[in-house]
């Protein structure tokens, strides 16, 4: 034989003999970490060993235990209220919202269903007649929408929000108001007299037509009934409210229409109005003063002329405000229209809900197809059934994945051989795997499209790992240890990575957004139902599999026997040096002394076996410890080298043989550690950690509603042109009680004055006085004071007597004799030393919450355009000016003020930083104001929903601090293993800072999920790494060795459950809502290519250079002899080898025992029990302590 080149390294192969004589030498520092784990792995040894002895109770009560929790399904709730889900918990926002529900209720006063129109042709002009007629034709399709529920018939008169309905003694006059009082329509259109063919109202005089808002001229009615009914506080009311002749008294758009009023500007000269200059400065509704739509509530896309003149628009906005759902329910409540229904608060939702979706669905088709303009409506049951939609699961996206996965565990368990094939267990490992992402009650509609996918990804990878490992139990393990030897080499990693990942989703509830921490918490409990399954059920799994193959039944088909379980190598009967001729062998066992080295040049793994023989006794294993040894490869030899023609009754193919442990040894293993491979790999990475913080800056904060729809929907085309268009939002500033609101009127002045100053709010017209309740408030004080100086000097109104004077100059007088003090209450004096607003336009303290309760009461309109929405609300007062007995003086006073708030629009507001900057800047103002002892807060959508960024990236930055420490503390304690622990570490935060990278390059914005998936990260990423880690440490050898010797043996089960993760999540890529797509389908994939590089190429090579030294030392004789094993005594099959060996074998030998254990030949004889030598634990691996050395001598102890 030809001298082989010098050795180099320990191969991947090598083997150390397993020789009393050799000792195991430990380092010092690591004997108790190697106790450590060996006292657990003997825990996990013997609860293996159990649940193989019960494998059938086990695998019962455990599928008993799921089915039990999965019930849970039954009561499953599923929460789509947006501030329940994105609502910081326990944040000052979270604080503000509850006040607001203990003050005012659960609901807002009223519900927002909008139109808008843009042109099919982008940049196109929407100011012209034709486009208003085709939104007019819309508009007025969607308002006599009709539905039909509980045998009544509801409209939008009887549903939609009315603001500010006066209280007239007269009943006549009452009713017909009631009818006739339009609901609140913010429309382009009320610029023009077909506004009023929006409001649906009518009523009935005698003698007269239908009354309509399209023929209905106020001052001309309250003429005509002038003289049959006292209307004078009611025309008081109107004037006040410059209501005017309304809609009759506005252009008409088509002045020839027959129906224009005759009082229309234009009606006579039928010129057609210049729409632009109509819709300058905004609309009105029929008030002028209190409901003035502006122009930025009407029109998107302005332009307007160096003037500042309105020359053209893009888009047209209409909005109807309905009831909310307790309004209605209190509105009908007790009416005879709903008595004999059953009336309640459940049914108005109904009947607001079907409204709602007839009005879209009408709207949307109002237009023609081949109409210039095009119409997208909106309604909050739309958002409602958006978020229904998103909480659905596909069922057959689920059993898509589902099936893809258990076909890829099959395929990759199957084997040529019957006897040896597990692709039963295949089909059966994903089954607690998809029973734990079933047991949980899911609050939030998240988990429900994602939870079961990425549960699946989690569990099996370590269920791989377990049937890797199990297929390759070590030489001479018994069959009734074959479980408890599985855990014990398996245990501590999957442990390990099942407490890593459920710290990262218990760190990821750090989040305090409730729908993230929901979904933290469910994939954290289930991946502890995933790691109970691992360790309880699927080794219950294993165990029955076992016995199927030990009874060499067909795998899958277990009823059906195996063809090939009788590979049988049959040795001819054959003289020995002896002379005698053995009967039959039953067991035969082939011990190799062989010889290895690794060639400098190529690192390839050379194996050379001598050429001489001698005959030993075999010793015996009566469980067949090799019976399902999966590679055959032993009796191929064996044929070979026997020369006798043997052959197996199934041959596998040549390519049958090649697998995932096959490539990681022969090809992978040795060019990742080659010195060049090595240096090129982490080159590599520094480039993509280098480009990945580049792109962590490009990362931008934000989720809109377009994210979240689907594309290509009716409602995705409303929110980008609500968005482009009309990025305004309605907030509120809310003063709070705790402060004297009577004597802090100027701080209240103050902080409107500051809020109203933001950059992003949007100021009234100039021409208009602010539309806050205190502003309101003192006018109505001021005017009736002005009308009560009139009648004073005109002497209508004396000391003594009001009753000749005017309505306001009799409320005046009321409340300047009050004074507040409950011992004398009035003090006529006052009536010309006093004034109800002093020079500083305050209110006097002593007259505050009794001129609150009469303006309250007098002024419905004004309190409504204010939405002041008081608590306690002020008590309900009835001026009558020719009251006689003096009671009607005595008003009583408002409680002090607990709640009230000043409304104001937000726009601007396209980008996160926008909304960010809104946000500091109304907290600014709030701030300064509490120092004037003003209490008060901003309310509204942008503060819900968007304060949550103010904090994100220091909570994210904190959530992966807090985790990667616990992650290096656990893996430090479970490993005892700093080093390796900080490497672990080192890795994962670089494959965090990549991911969060990429998602800058991908243009997908920082958000709440987006910050669970990366905290999750961390943990989801030791899947990857600690199995690779643990197997490097536990190895033997040089680092290189023992990078070698880890990717062997984890190199398939890694890749496997990486596999399996990545086909759970492509049924994500099918998933109607691009936001899945986009944030869950594209990120988690890329996290599963990045965990499945780092874990397998930047992991090995950190290790093979940086990696910690091993736990376990063998010490050889540096001798040029090997001692050869005595010789036998009696028959016996053994290859030996000479007494003295080249010189370039001197340093390294290896010895491969590979034992065969058919069953019997027939006729053959069998050996008594008494007779075979038992197997010697010295000469078993797995019982020589702490070794840890793998299958076949090849794979370390991963656990």
């Amino acid at each position: 034989m030809a001298r082989p080149p010098p050795l180099g390294e320990l191969p991947p192969g090598y083997t150390p003999p397993a020789r009393p004589a050799t000792p195991q030498i430990l380092a010092g520092s690591l004997k108790a970490p190697l106790w450590l784990r060996a006292y657990f792995q003997g825990l996990l040894f013997s609860l293996g060993c159990g649940i193989q002895r019960h494998c059938g109770k086990v695998l019962f009560l455990g599928l008993l235990a799921f089915g039990a929790l999965a019930l849970g399904l039954r009561v499953a709730i599923i929460e789509t209220d947006l501030e329940q889900l994105w609502v910081e918990v326990g944040s000052r926002v979270s604080q503000e919202l509850e006040y607001t529900k203990e003050k005012l209720g659960e609901e807002a006063a009223y519900t927002s269903q909008m139109l808008i129109q843009t042109p099919r042709q982008e940049g196109e002009n929407v100011l012209t007649p034709e486009a208003l007629d085709l939104h007019l034709q819309a508009a007025l399709t969607a308002s006599k929408v009709q539905v039909s529920l509980y045998g009544k018939s509801w409209d939008l008169n009887k549903i939609c929000y009315k603001s500010g309905v006066p209280l007239i003694e007269n009943g006549m006059i009452e009713r017909m108001i009631e009818k006739l009082f339009p609901c609140v329509i913010l429309t382009p259109l009320d610029c023009f007299w077909e506004g009023a063919k929006l409001q649906g109202g009518s009523a009935y005089l005698p003698g007269r037509p239908d009354i309509q808002w399209t023929n209905l001229d106020p001052e001309q009615l309250l003429a005509e009934l002038g003289p049959f009914a006292s209307l004078e506080g009611f025309r008081e009311l109107l004037d006040k409210a410059q209501v005017g002749q309304a809609y009759v008294g506005r252009p008409c758009l088509h002045p020839d229409d027959l129906h224009c009023p005759p009082s229309a500007p234009n009606h006579h000269s039928r010129q057609a109005p210049n729409v632009a200059q109509e819709l300058s400065g905004g609309c009105h509704g029929f008030s002028h003063k209190f409901m003035h739509w502006q122009e930025e509530l009407l029109l998107g896309g302005m332009a307007r002329d160096p003037q500042g003149q309105l020359l053209r628009a893009e888009a047209l906005q209409s909005t109807f405000l309905l009831m909310s759902p307790r309004q209605l329910y209190e509105h009908f409540r007790g009416d005879y229209q709903t008595h004999d229904i059953g009336w309640s608060e459940e049914q108005a939702g109904t009947v607001l809900q079907a409204w709602q979706r007839r009005f879209v669905q009408l709207a949307q088709e109002a237009l023609p197809e081949n109409a210039s303009q095009q119409i997208h409506a909106f309604s909050s049951t739309t958002l409602d059934d958006i978020l229904h939609a998103f909480s659905e699961v596909s069922a057959a996206r689920v059993v898509g994945g589902y099936l893809l996965m258990l076909a890829y565990a099959c395929v990759t368990m199957l084997r040529w051989d019957c006897a040896q094939s597990q692709g039963a267990v295949g089909l059966a490992d994903l089954g607690p795997t998809a029973r734990a992402a079933q047991i949980l009650q899911l609050p939030a509609p998240m988990p429900l499209q994602v939870l079961p996918f990425l549960a699946l990804g989690i569990g099996v990878d370590d269920i791989f790992l377990l049937a890797h490992t199990f297929t390759e139990a070590p030489p001479g393990s018994p069959l009734q240890e074959r479980t408890g030897e599985c855990l014990r080499r398996t245990g501590t990693s999957v442990t390990l990575t099942s407490i890593n990942n459920m710290v990262a989703f218990f760190m990821a509830a750090l989040v305090p957004i409730p729908a993230l921490r929901a979904f933290s918490l469910q994939a954290a409990i289930v991946v502890g139902c995933n790691f109970a399954a691992v360790m309880l059920v699927f080794p219950a799994v294993l165990s029955l599999d076992l016995r199927r193959r030990h009874c060499r039944r067909l795998d899958v088909l277990c009823c059906f026997s195996s063809p090939c379980s009788a590979r049988v190598i049959q040795i001819l009967p054959q003289e020995l040096g002896n002379g005698t001729v053995p009967v039959g062998v039953a067991h035969l066992t082939a011990t190799v002394q062989a010889f290895a080295h690794c060639e400098a040049s190529s690192q390839h793994v050379v194996t050379i076996l001598p050429p001489q023989a001698q005959l030993v006794p075999p010793p015996s294993d009566p469980l067949g410890s090799e019976l399902f040894s999966p590679g055959g490869s032993t009796r191929d030899l064996l044929g070979q080298e026997e020369g006798t023609g043997q052959k197996a009754a199934c041959k596998s193919l040549p390519c049958a043989r090649w697998n995932l442990a096959h490539f990681a040894r022969s090809q992978f293993a040795p060019l990742l550690l080659q010195s060049h491979t090595k240096a090129v790999v982490l080159v590599l990475f520094g480039a993509l950690l280098g480009l990945s913080l580049y792109g962590a800056t490009l990362v931008q904060d934000g989720l809109a509603l377009t994210d979240v729809v689907p594309r290509g929907t009716k409602e995705h085309a409303f929110l980008s042109a609500q968005l482009r268009y009309f990025s305004l939002y309605e907030v509120a500033l809310v003063t709070q009680g705790g402060f004297d609101y009577a004597h802090s009127q100027r701080a209240l002045f103050d902080l409107h004055q500051r809020f109203s100053s933001l950059k992003a709010v949007l100021p009234p017209p100039a021409t208009q006085a602010p539309r806050t309740w205190l502003h309101y408030y003192r006018s109505w004080l001021q005017g009736i004071q002005a009308a009560f100086d009139q009648d004073w000097a005109s002497g209508r109104i004396t000391r003594h007597s009001y009753r000749n004077g005017s309505e306001d100059g009799a409320l005046a007088y009321k409340l300047l004799v009050q004074t507040g003090d409950a011992q004398e209450p009035l003090d006529f004096s006052q009536l010309t030393t006093k004034k109800l607003v002093d020079k500083e336009g305050l209110i006097p303290p002593e007259l505050f919450y009794m001129g609150l309760t009469v303006w309250v009461s007098s002024d419905p309109l004004g309190l409504a355009a204010s939405q002041a929405n008081f608590y306690p609300p002020p008590p309900e007062w009835l001026h009558d000016k020719y009251d006689t007995t003096g009671e009607n003086l005595r008003i009583p006073a408002a409680q002090p003020l607990e709640f009230a708030q000043f409304p104001f629009l937000l726009r601007g507001l396209q980008k996160t930083a926008d909304f960010v900057e809104a946000i500091e800047g109304a907290r600014a103002a709030c701030a300064e104001a509490s120092q004037a002892g003003v209490h008060a807060y901003p309310s509204g959508s942008p503060f819900l929903f968007w304060e949550q960024y103010l904090g994100l990236r220091r909570c994210f930055l904190l959530a992966v601090c807090i985790l990667l420490l616990c992650t290096f503390l656990v893996c430090a304690l479970l490993l005892l293993n700093p080093w390796t622990a900080a490497l672990i570490v080192l890795v994962l935060a670089m494959m965090t800072v990549e991911l969060f990278g990429i998602m800058g390059f991908l243009g997908i914005k920082l958000s709440a999920i987006p910050v669970v998936i990366l905290v999750a990260s961390i943990g989801i990423g030791v899947e990857f790494t600690v199995h690779v880690a643990l197997g490097f440490l536990t190895a033997q050898g040089s680092r290189n060795l023992r990078a070698a010797r880890a990717l062997e043996c984890t190199f398939a089960p890694v890749t496997d459950g990486a596999i399996s993760t990545l086909l759970g999540l492509l049924m994500l890529a099918g998933s109607n809502f691009d936001f899945i797509v986009r944030y869950f389908f594209v990120v988690l994939t890329i996290l599963t290519l990045l965990g499945l590089l780092h874990g397998l190429v930047l992991l090995p090579v950190l290790l093979s250079i940086l990696g910690p030294p091993p736990e376990v030392v063998q010490m050889y004789k540096e001798s040029a002899e090997v001692l050869s094993p005595p010789a036998p005594q009696g028959g016996g099959l053994r290859w030996g080898v000479p007494s003295t060996l080249p010189q370039s074998f001197a340093r390294v030998t290896t010895s491969m025992t590979v034992a065969l254990h058919p069953p019997p030949l027939p006729g053959a004889y069998i050996h008594p029990a008494s007779e075979e030598p038992t197997w010697s634990p010295a000469a078993t691996p797995a019982a020589n302590g702490p070794s840890n050395l793998g299958p076949r001598g090849l794979c370390p102890a991963t656990g």
